[in-house]
């Protein structure tokens, strides 16, 4: 018990539920209809304080039940966790008093630049330095890049290429069968990742790029008796503390949209900023976690969660994003400027070379790199 709620952990919960309750209570003072500079800045801070507090400790229970499910379940889960808060953010943006049409398009596309770019460049650039070439599971990774071409092309590029409802929207008819196909696919990938399949997820031996069929008997009886050791007791202890610290991100959310919203019009800034903060809030604990198992020598770990955070992404925030939008008569747009058309096929290029069953080298980050600083200047730069 001691070492599962430790000093620590309780000190986080108690902070961030504290800040929880002085916003349920007086939250309508400091960020209400008359929010100021100074307020706004004040309420963003604290905000900002208590959501990061509380993904990083979202992030160290989700990885302490991965280390004790093994892989593939661990980094599921963990991906899971983080995407589950991105999907609560972003809704209540949508669901706040403002028009933010754009807001899911732009927190995936900036998902796909800072973790297809940012992360695994950086993951491969340490990485290489450290070990000189770094193996990982080809055929499984080659998975994943296929998800995120056929998702990421539904939703963000065949907008911009059909008659919809005008404007790059799609038809009510059409968000459901997307929604629906979206999920599905999504469904079947993770049933073969935790069954018949998981052994494209998980890394190859010393030296190797693949885990022949056969021998994913081997891995099953491995997972099997990992499970079978396994503390339910602990489990069940780290899941509710887990839960603990996502609801205080979900009760949070709607203040920080609001302020969000108030920084970017009052400041003039780009409203692509918005979806850029809710990634960068959202998956910046568990890109230190990719970023550490890459130095490590866990590439293969560093993968499903860069990836894997990506087709997730896609597969829950598109649905859901397009749900709200028509049960709540909101205008919601997913095409993809042509800057950011361009982006998205130089990635998914680049991602396909960088991972086409040849060991990753240190030159093949730094060009991802290169990539994401294109990213960021045009965003600021058009």
């Amino acid at each position: 018990m001691n070492n599962i709620l430790t000093k620590s952990t309780l000190i986080r919960l108690v902070s961030v539920w504290l800040i929880v309750l002085v916003f349920m209570l007086f939250g309508h003072m400091l960020i209400g209809d008359n929010m100021t500079i100074p307020s706004a800045a004040l309420g963003f801070t604290v905000l900002l304080g208590a959501i990061i507090a509380a993904s990083f400790g979202v992030v160290k229970e989700a990885d302490k039940l991965a280390h004790t499910s093994g892989e593939p379940y661990g980094t599921l889960i963990l991906t899971l966790s983080i995407v589950l808060i991105e999907v609560i953010l972003i809704s209540a943006v949508m669901l706040g008093p403002g028009e933010s049409p754009t807001i899911g398009k732009d927190s995936i596309f900036s998902v796909m630049m800072i973790i297809m770019n940012l992360v695994v460049g950086l993951c491969i650039l340490f990485g290489g330095l450290r070990y000189g070439e770094q193996s990982y599971n080809a055929q499984g990774t080659l998975t994943y890049i296929s998800m995120i071409v056929i998702l990421g092309g539904l939703a963000l590029l065949l907008p911009n290429f059909i008659v919809g409802a005008g404007g790059g929207m799609f038809t009510n008819t059409q968000a459901i069968v997307i929604s629906v196909l979206t999920v599905v696919l999504y469904g079947f990938f993770l049933l073969f990742q935790m069954r018949s399949y998981k052994h494209l997820y998980i890394q190859p031996a010393p030296g190797e790029m693949t885990i022949s069929f056969p021998k994913k008997a081997i891995i099953e009886q491995h997972a099997a008796t990992t499970e079978s050791t396994a503390n339910s007791s602990e489990i069940w202890m780290r899941s509710i503390i887990l839960v603990l610290m996502v609801l205080p991100i979900v009760l949070l959310s709607h203040s920080m949209a609001t302020v969000v919203d108030f920084g970017i019009t009052t400041a003039n800034l780009p409203k692509a900023l918005g979806g850029i903060l809710i990634a960068v809030i959202v998956f910046t604990p568990e890109s230190i976690t990719a970023i550490k198992a890459a130095i490590n020598n866990e590439f293969q770990r560093a993968i499903n969660l860069c990836h894997g955070a990506f087709v997730s992404t896609v597969g829950l925030t598109v649905p859901a994003v397009l749900i709200i939008g028509i049960l709540t008569n909101k205008t919601v747009l997913f095409g993809l400027t042509s800057t950011e058309t361009l982006l998205f096929v130089l990635t998914s290029m680049l991602s396909l070379v960088s991972f086409l069953g040849k060991r990753t080298t240190p030159i093949l980050g730094i060009i991802h790199l290169v990539l994401f600083a294109m990213f960021i200047l045009l965003v600021f730069n058009p």
